[in-house]
């Protein structure tokens, strides 16, 4: 790869110092179709975002005004991710003061051309169509593998490939993602296939392939932990490879009980979590609590089913269960002083949210739903990293169906993927005795920021 790259204001950029040697066929790539797929930290995105500005940067020292679409999934995911990004690698040549930042719309607009890097979420659609942006050199898809078949790319790389910049030879893509878990997800598929193709680079990384030291030793302890807990999710999520999902959901020994709370280790917020419930199936409710270094800890389950009870509760009920087990649950001296961080709740689960909110005033949060396997995998992360615990014995608050934590195990022993749809790219899990399994989910997925999750 060239050894500098230099702007218009005499700002020299040694790019060996900041790409890994295993990049180079990325960096000097002439081909339109560019799939970075690999493990977590393995700076593939660092790639692309130098890459992307130092394409525009070229246009820009002769006075063309050139853009960049960046796309993800999910609209509010970009803030934190490729926004920040594109700034850091704008820093990285000393031109960042030479750009404008904007967050509504997301825009980075250079002063001078008006070339701008443009930010989109895919869940916006019809907007990315109508958006006449015109004078476009690259599109980068980010997190890729959220995205849900390989018809999403295709309807809007037309759009772009017809707002050419006059003076580019095609619209470069570019595709970053960490590879699913499961072999036959689509993507998965899609790049195995692609290999070898005139037009494609399909490349693969991992944290393996630092060279420069961008590695720290706090992150290589956390991946050795991880490598040392759950082998297959360090593969997965560390070496980027599809190690399949098996017919167990959960690897029950990364399940760890707790006889009382340690003594070292202060709970400082209190989650809600509810999976709700009808006339045939259980409403649970987890009360979990987030340590001071860094524990999640299952403290207490309600569980109530209407399974071969004539009198059965109605959700005027059940609200009013709900909150005397945050009312008993959040007093509890054990964690005195532990504030109340959120309460979360099945989605599909409104006859109870309105009730609750009715009663008390309170809104429940419904969790933003995904397909089961991809919050699934915010459990796996959260138990990959050894954070994860739950009490034998909950401190008692004395309330019916509550008490008890053995039914959240029980029935995470038991859940399982539906063998039929293994080899398939939306694989489900055996809906049966599932509740609390539920209820775990809903937590991790609306609280992933918080207990440093892969978001």
């Amino acid at each position: 790869m060239n050894g500098v790259a230099t702007m218009s204001k005499q700002v020299v950029v040694n790019i060996q110092k900041e790409v890994n040697p295993h990049f180079k066929e990325v960096w000097t790539s002439k081909k339109p179709y560019n799939i970075l797929k690999g493990g977590r930290n393995s700076f593939k995105s660092s790639v692309i975002a130098l890459k992307l500005v130092f394409m525009m940067l070229q246009y820009i020292a002769r006075g063309e005004k050139a853009n960049v679409v960046v796309i993800r999934k999910v609209a509010n995911t970009i803030r934190d991710s490729v926004y920040l990004k594109i700034q850091w690698a704008l820093d990285k040549f000393g031109m960042l003061d030479q750009f404008n930042t904007t967050v509504a719309p997301f825009r980075i607009t250079h002063k001078g051309t008006g070339s701008t890097f443009y930010f989109y979420g895919s869940d916006d659609f019809q907007k990315l169509k109508s958006n006449d942006i015109n004078d476009i050199i690259a599109v980068w898809y980010e997190e890729a593998a959220e995205f849900d078949s390989i018809e999403e790319f295709d309807q809007t790389n037309v759009t772009f490939m017809r707002q050419k910049h006059r003076l580019a030879p095609f619209v470069y893509f570019f595709w970053s993602y960490n590879p699913p878990r499961n072999p036959y997800h689509f993507i998965n598929e899609w790049s195995e296939g692609l290999k070898g193709h005139k037009d494609y680079l399909v490349h693969h990384s991992s944290y393996k392939d630092d060279e420069l030291g961008f590695i720290t030793q706090q992150m290589l302890d956390d991946i050795n932990r991880i490598k040392e807990n759950d082998y297959d999710y360090y593969r997965y999520i560390y070496l980027g490879e599809p190690v399949g999902l098996g017919t167990n959901v959960y690897n029950m020994n990364l399940f760890k009980p707790l006889k009382e709370l340690p003594s070292n280790d202060r709970v400082i917020g209190l989650y809600y979590s509810t999976d709700g419930g009808h006339s045939v199936s259980a409403t649970t409710h987890g009360c979990f609590g987030l340590t001071a270094k860094g524990k999640v800890i299952l403290l207490n389950t309600y569980y109530y089913s209407p399974m071969g009870k004539l009198n059965k509760k109605a959700p005027s009920d059940l609200a009013k269960d709900l909150n005397e087990f945050i009312s008993l649950t959040s007093r509890q001296q054990e964690w005195q002083g532990a504030r109340i961080m959120n309460r979360t709740i099945d989605s599909a689960e409104a006859a109870l949210r309105n009730q609750y909110y009715k009663d008390y005033g309170i809104h429940l949060n419904p969790v933003k739903k995904g397909k089961k396997v991809d919050m699934i995998d915010k459990v796996h992360d959260l138990l990959a990293q050894g954070r994860f615990f739950y009490l034998e014995k909950p401190y008692p608050i004395g309330m019916e169906y509550a008490d008890s934590n053995e039914v959240f195990i029980e029935e995470h022993k038991r859940y399982q993927w539906d063998e039929k749809t293994l080899n398939s790219d939306n694989p489900r899990v055996v809906e049966e005795n599932d509740h609390t399994c539920d209820m775990f989910i809903y937590l991790c997925v609306a609280n992933a920021r918080a207990f440093r999750l892969k978001v």
